[in-house]
């Protein structure tokens, strides 16, 4: 993973945890139920945004190299394992 999208990763992730945090508290305190809702679809908003972040630079960097290598089974490899992981995305 490039450097820059680490750092705007682990910015977002530690946002998320706040975030998390947070729910538990709304929990703990028997917040109404659709403010609790609400701040659960934020989350899942921001760690999707996460995900396609990591997901651009895997295609921008690993599918990329594996494209320029001229590898064929890496090219396969790769291709594979991210349409896996995009099938599992649209569950």
């Amino acid at each position: 993973m490039r450097t820059d999208i680490k750092t705007s990763c682990l910015k977002r992730l530690k946002r998320i945890e706040g975030q998390v945090r947070g729910l538990s508290r709304m929990v703990e305190d028997d917040r109404y139920c659709i403010d609790v809702v609400t701040q659960i679809l934020a989350v899942r908003a921001a760690l999707r945004r996460v995900e396609e972040e990591v997901l651009r630079d895997h295609v921008a960097h690993c599918v990329e190299h594996a494209i320029a290598s001229g590898d064929k089974a890496d090219q396969r490899r790769k291709i594979a394992e991210l349409m896996a992981v995009l099938e599992r995305v649209e569950r």
